[in-house]
């Protein structure tokens, strides 16, 4: 075999940073060796795999078609490694929008950890933007996402039903009746997620076209941060259900039921189609599947009582 897996993870690393200093960093390489393993991959079969920018360099089309190819390799080679150590699961990068990110993915992460105590597993919180550009560029194994995907080199696999919820303070004009029509919302301040979030998208697609032009007095990135300001009298929201049983069940938020809008969705797992899932993978995918069953059960229960 005439390439080496040293050459293929100095590869990887420089996809990852557009840079061998930092690549060299991640590896506790020095730049120059860095920068010579990747030389020397490029040489031996005449295939140049990046665009030079300056200081950064940037994959051609050969480079983006190798690079998943590369990280499911080098997984493997971890796969390999983690037996021959005992058996233990390999690392494991796992991307997670807000609003799972922030109620349940920290909590499926810390099950995973007990599970399996010799685990390595990073987890990233982010928009469904962010998270899938990370998935598309192999920087992460997978993601849980609640936006649409459409990148064909991505695989989506249904998760767990979800839904938004518009809300308001308990001192808003709307907050005795529980609901809200169409006409009642036109002309409300609004505080709603960023562009690039799927909770914004679902807004967006089903609720802004009615409502003529929204009036929005903030954008937020966090839900907690939509929360208080909703709280602070700000305007109303749009956020996922899961975000905000607990705060109808204090009673410092107050749902309004708007039926005439179809704001249920699906949270999805997100992994790229050229890279197999290894087993920390398959068990983390089966340990969010079963804490899933366990929400859906719960709220089952809730909705008889």
């Amino acid at each position: 075999m005439r390439l080496t897996l040293r050459q293929v993870q100095v590869f990887a690393a420089v996809a990852r940073h557009q840079n061998v200093s930092r690549a060299a960093g991640e590896l506790a390489m020095s730049q120059s060796a860095a920068s010579s393993a990747l030389v020397e991959l490029e040489r031996q079969f005449d295939c140049p795999l990046f665009d030079r920018i300056g200081k950064s360099l940037r994959l051609n089309a050969t480079g983006r078609g190798l690079l998943p190819l590369a990280e499911d390799l080098l997984g493997r080679a971890a796969e390999i490694e983690s037996v021959l150590a005992g058996g233990q699961l390999g690392p494991l990068s796992v991307g997670a929008t807000m609003s799972i990110g922030n109620y349940l993915a920290t909590l499926i992460v810390a099950d995973y950890l007990q599970q399996h105590p010799g685990a390595a597993i990073d987890l990233k919180v982010a928009n469904t933007r962010h998270i899938l550009d990370d998935v598309l560029h192999c920087v992460l194994d997978i993601g849980l996402v609640e936006g649409e995907v459409n990148a064909p080199e991505l695989l989506v696999e249904p998760w767990l039903a979800d839904e938004l919820v518009v809300f308001c303070a308990p001192g808003h004009a709307l907050a005795a009746a529980g609901r809200a029509s169409t006409e009642q919302l036109r002309g409300e301040h609004w505080v709603l997620r960023e562009a690039g979030s799927g909770t914004r998208a679902l807004f967006d697609r089903v609720v802004a076209p009615t409502l003529g032009r929204p009036l929005v007095r903030l954008q937020l990135e966090h839900t907690e941060a939509i929360k208080r300001a909703v709280e602070a009298g700000l305007g109303l929201a749009c956020l996922s259900r899961l975000t905000l049983d607990e705060a109808f069940r204090r009673g410092t938020l107050v749902e309004l039921r708007t039926g005439q809008f179809d704001l249920r969705r699906h949270f999805h797992f997100v992994r790229h189609r050229q890279r197999q899932l290894s087993p920390a993978g398959r068990a983390f995918m089966a340990l969010c599947r079963s804490v899933g069953d366990g929400i859906l059960a719960s709220q089952a229960l809730a909705s008889r009582n």
